[in-house]
């Protein structure tokens, strides 16, 4: 099992950056898939980005690409979305997953394992 916990949310202006964090509990964390999802209010959860177990592989939504990096490191358990020119419609709480490697490479699959989440807001 993991645990996630989000961080690193706030209010910003519109075109401002943000850097999200994901940190996780346990000694098998690069075993895990992460990926980061978003919820805006009265709209269906959303992917948003995903990263492979070491890193090497990332995957984005179509609406951030290009604005928005993953990345971790597995020796702080610690997964990040680096978000920049940031729009007033990527307003949302922002969620991370994990998906477990057995489970295969499935960014918009299902996840096992899910933070609380951490808001963003983003004024224009």
């Amino acid at each position: 099992q993991v645990q996630l916990v989000e961080s690193g949310g706030g209010l910003v202006q519109a075109g401002g950056s943000l850097r999200l964090s994901c940190a996780a509990s346990g000694r098998t964390f690069s075993t895990y898939y992460i990926g980061w999802f978003r919820q805006a209010p009265g709209k269906e959860r959303e992917f948003v980005a995903a990263i492979s177990g070491g890193g090497g592989v990332m995957d984005y939504a179509g609406s951030v690409k290009g604005r928005f990096t993953i990345s971790r490191d597995n020796a702080k358990n610690t997964v990040y979305l680096q978000m920049v020119s940031l729009k007033p419609e990527d307003t949302a709480k922002y969620y991370c997953a994990g998906r477990h490697i057995t489970a295969g490479w499935a960014p918009q699959g299902h996840y096992d394992y899910w933070g609380q989440g951490t808001q963003v807001t983003v004024s224009s």
